[in-house]
């Protein structure tokens, strides 16, 4: 299938036609002044996340599902990504990371490899020219990962993509291409030997380890998005995850399907959550909180606990009482976004 083809179908058939399936007169010019006015609204609201991360799951399903070869499925992946970010960095997210191709990937057949390889090298300077991405938003592309993996000339089309946006400073997009949680961590244990020389080592703590990571010097991650309804995090970012002012949204839709609509929907809970609870108190501190009132309760009970059996009825119900207390899971959500 023609790829400009496949993305006129793409588009018609994804949040671009009016109520009841009719694209009536004036309906994407409208469709852009709302996505315009959300995208102000929240880049105006000071709570937009600072890094988003994207897990992009779902394309093989996808072409199954719509009757296209895989290799149509993580081209329309790609459309779906550039919608996605465009709306992020119009809302003032600074910085976007995309699970693009994980280590693991080599393993699929060579076919299915030879043809994501074949995307990355026609879409990654795309992201580049005609104002797509870089230039209209001021994006600096990355590329992280381990890409010694890559043939020559995809990473020559790197190194180009790369040198053509170094200079840009208002936000950064890193495409995780080919990645692995485990080896950037790796990676950054190595980064840190080389640098201090072998001395020195034991200066090395976390926040030495962290500088050296892909992410390093970037904000830390606020957001992690998976779709396809999968409740894992297939190795990425597990370093940058574990903060605590992280969160969490496993969508139950495939990438393809998920959209600006979609993603306005959750940037727009996340100001709203962030506005109204700003000093949120992590779920293990309310639990440790619980337990130490607990433990305070319970010996309170014993050091002072008369031998009457009425007293003896009180102390237990108090007991029980302190007993009930539990946290609520906080900062991961699961949604069913259709």
């Amino acid at each position: 299938m023609d790829q400009n083809i496949m993305k006129e179908e793409y588009n018609d058939n994804n949040n671009t036609t009016g109520i009841g399936g009719f694209n009536f007169p004036g309906y994407q010019s409208g469709l852009s002044l709302v996505k315009t006015v959300l995208s102000n609204t929240l880049n105006t609201s000071n709570n937009v996340p600072q890094h988003v991360g994207f897990i992009m799951d779902g394309n093989r399903r996808y072409a199954r599902k719509s009757g296209m070869r895989v290799s149509e499925g993580h081209e329309a992946g790609f459309f779906s990504m550039s919608r996605v970010l465009e709306l992020c960095y119009a809302s003032g997210v600074k910085t976007a990371t995309v699970y693009a191709f994980s280590i693991e990937n080599f393993k699929r057949s060579a076919s299915e490899v030879d043809a994501l390889m074949q995307l990355a090298h026609d879409r990654i300077r795309q992201l580049c020219e005609n104002g797509e991405l870089a230039h209209k938003y001021g994006v600096r592309v990355r590329v992280i990962g381990d890409i010694s993996l890559l043939d020559k000339k995809l990473l020559e089309e790197i190194s180009l993509t790369t040198k053509m946006t170094q200079y840009n400073t208002r936000a950064t997009l890193n495409i995780c291409f080919p990645y692995t949680g485990r080896e950037e961590i790796l990676h950054s244990m190595k980064d840190v030997i080389t640098t201090t020389d072998g001395k020195d080592l034991n200066k090395i703590d976390e926040s030495t380890l962290e500088s050296h990571l892909y992410t390093g010097k970037l904000a830390p991650l606020d957001l992690l998005i998976r779709t396809s309804g999968v409740c894992r995090l297939s190795d990425f970012l597990i370093w940058q995850v574990v903060n605590r002012g992280t969160h969490i949204e496993l969508i139950d839709c495939l990438w393809p399907e998920f959209g600006p609509a979609k993603m306005a929907w959750i940037l727009l809970k996340y100001a709203f959550n962030k506005y109204f609870t700003p000093n949120e108190v992590d779920s293990e501190d309310v639990e440790n909180n619980a337990n130490a009132t607990t433990e305070s309760i319970d010996n309170s009970t014993i050091l002072s606990e008369p031998e009457n059996s009425s007293s003896s009825s009180s102390s237990v119900l108090l007991k029980k009482d302190s007993q009930q207390i539990s946290p609520q899971p906080h900062g991961i959500r699961k949604e069913k976004l259709q």
